[in-house]
């Protein structure tokens, strides 16, 4: 469902991502995992067509990106990590407007919409009483994946997710994605809580300085590294271990000589 080949993204003299290979079937979560500056959020980007490719190709459902970008763009719902969305319109009117986008005709999607409430606990009155620019940040969040989901993409690619949402919520979109996954869909599943990446998903793929310098089954990277868990073998792949050490070090200057 996803194939990148060779994918490569320069920024003037930095390189963002390198030469990324990677095929993701359908059926199949993937953890996307990386430090900050790692090329995570670009690479997803480039997928959806929001950012062009220095270099190399993007395939999705079987569709180009570079000759094909609108049928690649309906068959991809995206959660960035920034949620941004139109502050000036109600939550409704924002979710009309996407399913306008994808031609959804306003009963459907109305009806869809209705799901979406009353999956997340909503009420219509939350999502016309004010604008999106003073919902909370939790409200934003799960706008912003009922807007992803809407017209019901078979790839979905998600950037930090849990980012404001509440326990309850939380749990029901993980339970959500997977079962979306098991029906098939493709799920890539970008974020820093590696506990929860490890128990959701599938495969894990980590990238540094836009290389991918791991990929396989979070049971099968935890053999290969003598049992660590996902976290520790993150740091050791991507310096974290050395960042530890520094932190330590650096906690010990605020240490208070003791009372005379």
């Amino acid at each position: 469902m996803i194939k990148l080949r060779d994918l490569t993204k320069v920024f003037g003299p930095q390189t963002a991502v390198a030469g990324l290979n990677l095929d993701v079937p359908a059926g199949q979560i993937v953890g996307f995992l990386g430090p900050n500056g790692a090329g995570k959020s670009t690479t997803l980007k480039m997928i959806t067509g929001m950012l062009q490719p220095t270099s190399g190709t993007v395939t999705v459902a079987g569709h180009d990106l570079a000759t094909d970008a609108l049928a690649v763009k309906r068959s991809v719902g995206f959660v960035p990590e920034s949620g941004a969305l139109f502050e000036s319109l109600t939550g409704l009117e924002y979710l009309r407007m996407v399913a306008a986008l994808y031609g959804i005709e306003e009963t459907q999607a109305d009806a869809r919409i209705t799901e979406f409430i009353q999956f997340f606990d909503l009420t219509w009155e939350a999502l016309t009483d004010k604008f999106l620019g003073s919902y909370s940040k939790g409200m934003r969040r799960k706008v912003a994946i009922i807007s992803a989901l809407l017209h019901n993409p078979p790839v979905l690619l998600f950037d930090e997710p849990l980012d404001g949402l509440d326990v309850n919520a939380a749990m029901g979109f993980k339970t959500l994605i997977q079962t979306l996954a098991k029906q098939g869909r493709t799920v890539v599943y970008s974020s820093h809580i590696l506990d929860v990446v490890e128990r959701l998903c599938d495969r894990v793929v980590i990238i540094h300085q836009g290389r991918l310098v791991l990929d396989g089954a979070p049971a099968a990277i935890s053999a290969e590294h003598g049992g660590a868990s996902l976290e520790e073998v993150f740091t050791r792949l991507t310096g974290g271990d050395r960042l530890r050490e520094k932190a330590e070090n650096f906690a010990q200057t605020f240490r208070h000589d003791p009372p005379a």
